[in-house]
């Protein structure tokens, strides 16, 4: 695959400016993330002046909360850009370098290792993150060359690294001195998985993951689109408004496959009215057929409309689901563990008949013989990293297997739940067997269950994999990696 269909470099940024516009910076401001004592996920603050122009300041400010306080980058940058007040186009420029910086650490990090004759651990770790930045331009956009150097060395003296600036600079010229193409080729790994993860911006762990539900020609699509900013996808909620209807007010486009979806090629969701009315959520198309499923799926005997989501949170599902139990006369009991992540659900499911119980599923105390229950349960999100471009680097593969644990004891507490004859639907945002077929396939082994066929409530939808289960992908259907399994109680 080429560099330019994997993200391209130096094919997406206009030129830009070197000229510095810097921002002010109270002194007495703290650190970010858990060393400040406040929530690194929400707090907004000013961005330290570097003696660059605002989109790179911007961009450092991201990286230093991501890297010191497990912040979000796309909950940071958005405010940092409001309160900052950037045009159009310094705003796409700060979240070009920002959002690729992080989607590229690893193969960024490897590049700098080899330009610094050192290994990145042993680097200053604030003037690695401005070297990332700068690597990122010279690598991946049409930033000229000398303009990233110069911002780059800059910016490590606004840091007071005043002893860095000509290691900065050093480790940059030699960056600049070898085509991106000649990198890739000189530093990629051994072996087809390896070099496909190396070139695409992935821990190979991930791609190993992948792989083992791929053919070997679609891996490298697969984990590019990781790297492709997805395309809004809105819910109508039912009994308010249609798709058609909120296609035709936002100039959408129908969805491909939930009755209920609209794209939105840009613009913020936020400012769109059926939005603000609450007539209409931002959902992920795959998100919208697993709570479909959950109510088409057929029981046996008469479904007395009682409906069971034990994983609740942060309530996208549970609203659709809610809003299509009160057309059918049904009710719903949301379970969501997290006292914060259950204020969230009640926001969502305003109106509906949802009652939100806050409680561990496993353990809960609620009556036995529900008709339907969903278990979306937690995982390692390995298929909406599309969302979170900092995502990839975090996660490990050793955070799997207690995660298998928590998944199968949440199913096995649905299926004990549900009455004879009744139906409940597994799904997970993540594509890894050991989240999704293995923890079925123990279920199917130990349990009174059988397996109904998901793709027959997956409207339109062809290539979701071998078996009765279903498994979206972003290059194939538009939508997250989700995978949904539906079984029904004997």
């Amino acid at each position: 695959m080429s560099l330019e269909k994997s993200g391209g470099f130096r094919s997406r940024t206009p030129k830009a400016k070197s000229t510095p516009k810097s921002v002010s910076r109270g002194q007495q401001q703290k650190k970010a993330g858990s060393r400040s004592g406040r929530n690194p996920r929400a707090e907004v603050r000013e961005v330290r002046a570097l003696g660059v122009d605002k989109p790179r300041e911007i961009a450092y400010e991201v990286l230093d909360r991501v890297r010191t306080g497990d912040a979000y980058a796309n909950l940071v940058l958005p405010r940092l850009l409001t309160k900052q007040k950037l045009d159009t186009r310094d705003a796409g420029f700060a979240t070009e370098i920002t959002y690729g910086t992080l989607r590229n650490l690893g193969l960024l990090d490897a590049v700098i290792s080899s330009a610094a004759n050192r290994p990145v651990k042993d680097i200053d770790p604030e003037v690695l993150d401005v070297l990332r930045i700068g690597a990122y331009q010279v690598l991946f956009t049409r930033v000229e060359d000398h303009a990233a150097v110069d911002t780059t060395v800059k910016m490590v003296g606004g840091l007071k690294k005043f002893n860095a600036t000509g290691f900065a600079n050093a480790v940059m010229r030699t960056i600049t001195r070898t085509p991106a193409e000649q990198w890739l080729d000189k530093l990629e790994p051994e072996g087809e998985i390896a070099r496909v993860a190396f070139r695409t911006a992935h821990p190979e762990w991930i791609a190993q993951s992948f792989s083992r539900l791929l053919p070997a020609e679609e891996l490298e699509d697969a984990l590019a689109a990781d790297s492709e900013r997805p395309v809004v996808h809105l819910v109508a909620r039912p009994g308010e408004i249609s798709a058609e209807e909120l296609a035709l007010i936002t100039g959408g486009e129908e969805g491909r496959y939930s009755p209920y979806a609209v794209y939105l090629e840009g613009g913020d969701p936020g400012d769109i009215d059926p939005v603000q009315q609450g007539l209409a959520a931002v959902q992920d198309e795959g998100s919208q057929l697993i709570a479909r499923a959950l109510v088409e799926a057929p029981v046996e005997g008469e479904d007395h409309g009682r409906w069971l989501d034990l994983c609740a949170g942060p309530g996208g599902k549970a609203a659709l689901v809610g809003a299509l139990a009160r057309m059918d006369g049904a009710r719903v009991d949301a379970v969501e563990v997290s006292d914060h992540r259950a204020k969230l659900v009640e926001r969502s499911v305003s109106g509906l008949p949802v009652k939100v119980h806050v409680g561990d599923g496993r353990t809960i105390n609620l009556d036995d013989g529900y008709d339907r229950a969903l278990v979306d349960a937690p995982c390692s999100g390995l298929g909406a990293l599309r969302r979170r471009p900092e995502a990839r680097w975090r996660k490990q593969e050793s955070d799997i297997a207690p995660l298998n644990t928590l998944q199968y004891e949440l199913l096995e507490s649905a299926i004990n739940r549900v009455r004879p004859g009744g139906v409940v639907v597994y799904s997970t945002c993540s594509p890894d067997l050991r989240e999704t077929r293995e923890v079925v396939d123990r279920a199917l082994a130990a349990l009174p269950i059988e397996e109904l066929d998901a793709a027959a409530f997956m409207p339109g939808m062809d290539n979701t994999g071998e078996g009765k289960s279903v498994q979206m992908w972003p290059h194939r259907h538009g939508t997250d990696a989700m995978f949904v399994a539906i079984l029904r109680k004997r």
